[in-house]
């Protein structure tokens, strides 16, 4: 009984494996080898054991684990069991908080809210959603039941099956990753796929008295999976289908009508190369953008967090004539992202700092350290904190007009570099009297920057002194006409549903409504 005892308070074992995945593999097999496994070969013997004598009960009510237990004991018994109870359900939730976070990264499951409580540890994790989903489905299922029995059944018919599954799929790994013979892998799951088959039948005979509950939360999450895997894979090939090309860029034109206004206008934006569908799509329905235009994409990294000399990764669009930048903004889990103000100055000095350094100018060179090449454009890890960017009110009209050179910082050896002077005008209207000034100033030790440099970090200031636009796409992926029922139902209500109930894109900052401006599209797929 000592030892039936010990086995129960490691009830809840197979879920308990599951969060031993935190360690490594020789801490699994050992605990597994020398503790979970042989403490549950004894308790499954001793309960056969018990019940092999006294097969004939006084009630089926007192079938089960405790009728072997002395009543002496059965209380301290029954509070092991709870707080085995505890141990099991938490590592449940753990793993399944794993298991989501790992769908939700190869696009097989709905965005959602991810949570890192730890700095040290990656794979410990909290989202609230699932934990919200699991607390209402333990509810429902335990006031739908109210017998013990058919928790009983359902639980037996989804421990069997996980089982019955990672045989299946123990014997893939057996070919495909350690190169074994195909014989070793059929006679493996020939062999332990029979014996659970059996147990798996005879589950399904309680199919209709409980069973029938995991197998029905299986489909349901089976079915979400699939309709969001399905519309994502249809979305991204749509997306590089339609990708615009810099050939198309480089068409542009004044020609066309296209028009370049003051300001940067800052396009988020998921792709990490080549121009999304949505700005030709801007573009063709509002032939203007700005001077200096943006593309900032919002990368989430698996490190807890990124130094600021390694967060943007900038690089140039097209020739240095058409001011189109794409820049990367890379983020630790447990980073802390900054204020609108604060991100905005970082970023344009970022890419300032990739002007005054030659970012992009020329190809030919070679890969250097920091650089990745491709085909369109080379992206280069810009560190901050060299250049530094000054805003003050200054006035307009000829009192705005400074030197190149700041007298006051020429003596300590730094230069400033700001935007063209506005003309003088006779008559200065009063309603402009103040307006925002931007300098840059570069640090004693750089060398003057060439006259292209210049120009290009001139046109810059001036944008930002104009202000700054957040341009954001919102597609809407619908099925092609002509559709079969079973696509149209899928994409036109399954995978709107969980688009528009699942969490939107990462933004680096909280976009201001005042400067925001939303660009709509639909992916007909």
């Amino acid at each position: 009984m000592t030892s039936n005892i010990k086995c129960f308070s490691l009830s809840g074992s197979e879920a308990m494996f599951a969060d031993l995945g935190h360690f490594n593999q020789l801490s699994i097999q050992i605990a597994f080898t020398c503790m979970v496994y042989p403490s549950l070969i004894l308790a499954y013997m001793g309960q056969a054991a018990y019940l092999s004598k006294h097969h004939i009960l006084e009630g089926d009510y007192r079938v089960g684990f405790y009728v072997s237990v002395p009543e002496v004991i059965r209380w301290p018994v029954l509070a092991i069991a709870i707080l085995a109870a505890v141990v099991g359900s938490q590592a449940v939730i753990t793993g399944t908080f794993s298991m989501i976070k790992q769908c939700t990264s190869l696009g097989c499951f709905p965005r959602v809210k991810i949570v890192h409580t730890s700095a040290q540890v990656h794979g410990q994790i909290y989202i609230p959603e699932i934990n919200w989903i699991l607390m209402i489905l333990c509810l429902a299922v335990t006031i739908g039941f109210r017998d013990t029995k058919h928790l009983g059944n359902a639980s037996g018919l989804a421990v069997i099956t996980v089982m019955l599954v990672t045989t299946c799929l123990m014997s893939l790994v057996i070919v495909l990753c350690w190169h074994k013979s195909i014989f070793l892998a059929i006679g493996f799951i020939v062999f332990f796929g029979t014996i659970e088959a059996l147990y798996f039948s005879a589950a399904l005979i309680k199919f209709r008295e409980g069973a029938w509950v995991p197998i029905v939360l299986a489909f349901v999450f089976m079915m979400v999976m699939c309709i969001w895997h399905y519309g994502t894979i249809k979305k991204y090939e749509f997306d590089l289908q339609n990708k615009v090309s810099i050939n198309w860029l480089l068409g542009l034109s004044p020609n066309l009508g296209i028009v370049r206004v003051r300001g940067i206008g800052l396009i988020h934006t998921e792709l990490d190369s080549g121009i999304p569908a949505i700005f030709s799509h801007f573009v063709t329905n509002l032939p203007a953008f700005h001077q200096v235009l943006i593309f900032m994409c919002i990368k989430n990294v698996p490190i807890p967090h990124v130094s600021p000399n390694e967060r943007f990764l900038v690089g140039r669009i097209g020739p240095k004539e058409y001011r189109i930048y794409r820049c990367i903004v890379r983020y630790g889990y447990h980073d802390v992202q900054m204020d609108d103000q604060e991100f905005e100055k970082d970023l344009v000095c970022s890419v300032a700092e990739f002007i005054r350094s030659g970012g992009g100018a020329s190809k030919a060179n070679g890969l250097t350290p920091g650089v990745v090449d491709r085909d369109e454009e080379r992206m280069t890890v810009v560190a901050s904190g060299r250049m530094r960017m000054l805003e003050d009110e200054g006035l307009g009209g000829a009192a705005a007009s400074e030197s190149t050179v700041g007298p006051s910082r020429a003596a300590r050896g730094e230069r400033e570099i700001q935007s063209p002077s506005p003309s003088p005008t006779p008559t200065p209207a009063p309603a402009t009297g103040v307006r925002k000034r931007v300098r840059f100033v570069l640090p004693a030790s750089t060398p003057r920057p060439n006259a292209g440099v210049e120009e290009e970090l001139r046109e810059l200031t001036d944008a930002r002194e104009a202000g700054m636009a957040f341009i954001l796409g919102h597609c809407y992926v619908k099925a092609k006409t002509g559709s079969s029922f079973l696509r149209r139902l899928v994409i036109n209500f399954g995978y709107d549903f969980l688009r528009r109930n699942s969490r939107g894109p990462n933004y680096a900052v909280t976009v201001p409504h005042a400067s925001t401006l939303e660009v709509g599209m639909i992916y007909y797929v």
